[in-house]
């Protein structure tokens, strides 16, 4: 698990605190409220069928696989998971992809994310707020 910066700093200004009073650790955290870490749960991923995905998703599936022309040039940029819906990777793990939305004057609200292992796709209609696993399976 990922300890937020706050939670650590907290910890090491109680132990500062207790060895510069000279009392014990515990003492000096007892004071301290107490700093649940934020976590985002992998688990609130949901999980969709490729077939159940709207046809402009599988046509930016197909561009995917052909390595373009995409449509937009923000496509095939980094994504930086900003959110932290998706599990944490290193930078450039994850890459964003336009699926069209027709009627839109721009890009819309829904992508697809790429992950780097093969079939590591997800996909969101609500602009990264909520994601879910596409199964090629089914």
């Amino acid at each position: 698990m990922r300890i937020p910066p706050r939670s650590r700093l907290l910890g090491a200004t109680a132990l500062a605190a207790a060895l510069l009073v000279g009392g014990p650790v515990a003492a000096a955290t007892a004071s301290a409220a107490p700093v649940a870490p934020v976590a985002h749960s992998v688990t609130a991923v949901g999980k969709i069928c490729y077939s159940a995905l709207p046809s402009q998703a599988h046509d930016t599936f197909d561009l995917i696989e052909a390595g373009g022309p995409y449509p937009f040039p923000q496509d095939g940029t980094v994504f930086q998971n900003r959110e932290n819906e998706l599990p944490q990777q290193g930078s450039g793990y994850y890459h964003e992809y336009t699926v069209v939305t027709p009627g839109s004057d721009d890009r819309g609200a829904r992508r697809i994310v790429t992950g780097e292992q093969s079939q590591e796709d997800y996909y969101t209609a609500d602009h990264y707020a909520s994601f879910d696993r596409v199964d090629h399976g089914c």
